[in-house]
């Protein structure tokens, strides 16, 4: 199985064997990938983009990922720019998971687009399902987030620490709870801040 045929049978969104020999040797590749890049970051603040761009779909310019970043295969996640993501991410790319431009992620965010099946034999039986992942543009996501599958955060929005994301998120809002809810729409500001100038 090449990795077209790989990236076609999981993102399908069909029951699909999880214990299958080449699904299981892409994800040795990406945690080992992952593990040398956390390394990295944590003996001396390097971030390697040239590392993840090996691994990942599409990476911007401008990208910042803190140490124990976890994926599952990596080849199902594209990132915009001006990204900057905190410790403790994991992100389970069984199907496409985009994140847009100038996005904040706070510490310990899950974003998991795989589920098991509900049936118990299926279940025990290996079989798993996807639905893609999609965070827009200038999104904040705080810290302790946990966004599940199929779930799409419209741009500019605000979840809330803590949250459990289950559904579609408008954009312009600012949601959070467990299950994640909207609580108001975003307020600008009548006197924008102005970024201080540094010699």
């Amino acid at each position: 199985m090449n990795m077209e045929e790989m990236k076609t049978l999981v993102n399908s969104g069909k029951m699909y064997d999880d214990a299958n020999p080449h699904i299981a040797k892409a994800r040795n590749e990406a945690i080992a990938t992952c593990r040398t890049y956390n390394k990295k970051v944590n003996d001396s603040s390097d971030y390697d983009m040239k590392l993840l761009k090996g691994l990942f779909a599409e990476i911007g310019e401008n990208v910042y990922l803190e140490s124990n970043f976890r994926c599952e295969f990596g080849f199902n996640i594209y990132l915009g720019k001006n990204i900057y993501i905190n410790h403790d991410m994991i992100i389970l790319d069984c199907n496409e998971v985009t994140i847009g431009n100038d996005v904040y992620i706070g510490p310990r965010v899950g974003l998991y687009a795989a589920n098991h099946a509900e049936d118990p034999i299926e279940r025990a039986n290996n079989g798993v399902y996807s639905k893609p992942i999609k965070i827009g543009d200038k999104v904040w996501i705080g810290g302790d987030v946990q966004v599940g599958q199929g779930v799409t955060i419209g741009e500019n929005s605000i979840i809330g620490m803590g949250s459990v994301v289950t559904k579609d998120v408008p954009a312009n809002v600012i949601a959070a709870g467990n299950p994640c809810r909207v609580i108001r729409q975003i307020k600008e500001s009548e006197t924008k801040w102005k970024k201080p100038t540094y010699n």
